[in-house]
């Protein structure tokens, strides 16, 4: 595995975490973020919204990056992590009221719950069982927006697995891959489906 791709898994979770917790400290109005979305931290009228408008785009570029690096993963899980990236950074690019902005956050979240089962990394049963939990996640925030009072605690939940999901994959495959940390690496690679093992 490409080393550079922890980096950029690795970021990713703190670029989205740490953009909300930031951001929402410096809000003048009151903010619940049990109940209020993490778009409302960067829309037009929030205080320092630049602060999640550049984790949100710090995060749709690691996603970028990631899917660019992670040859063990089939090219349709990559290219569906590369179009969740890239419907991260329009989410930062299109702020709250945009129309645009609610097509590029369903675009995102839905390509980014999907890509593990897609991928078959780090194995094909975990992937699959990734995705039935981020769908699980989606289909809850689903209910929220429509009238639930935990829309912003839904919404974390959700993106913050989505954000998490390739460091996972990422810090698997390393361990997979040294010697020095599985004594089992060779047969957990033969283990790999086919498709997996070709770059």
């Amino acid at each position: 595995m490409r080393r550079w791709v922890l980096v950029s898994a690795g970021l990713a979770p703190l670029a989205l975490i740490g953009g909300w917790s930031l951001a929402a400290t410096r809000q003048r109005s009151a903010y619940d973020p049990v109940r209020d979305t993490i778009s409302a931290l960067a829309a037009h009228g929030a205080s320092d919204r630049w602060i999640m408008t550049a984790g949100l785009a710090i995060l749709g570029l690691c996603h970028l990056a990631t899917a660019a690096g992670l040859v063990e993963a089939r090219l349709s899980g990559r290219v569906l992590l590369a179009a969740g990236g890239v419907a991260t950074a329009a989410v930062a690019a299109l702020p709250e009221p945009n129309a645009a902005h609610v097509p590029a956050a369903t675009v995102g979240f839905v390509a980014l719950a999907l890509w593990p089962a897609v991928s078959r990394v780090p194995g094909r049963s975990v992937a699959v069982v990734a995705t039935g939990v981020l769908l699980v996640l989606l289909g809850w925030l689903s209910v929220e927006l429509g009238h639930g009072d935990l829309l912003g605690l839904s919404e974390r939940l959700l993106a913050g697995a989505e954000s998490l999901w390739p460091l996972v994959v990422a810090l698997t495959l390393w361990r997979n891959d040294d010697p020095a940390h599985s004594s089992h690496a060779p047969s957990a690679i033969a283990e790999r489906s086919p498709d997996q093992r070709v770059g």
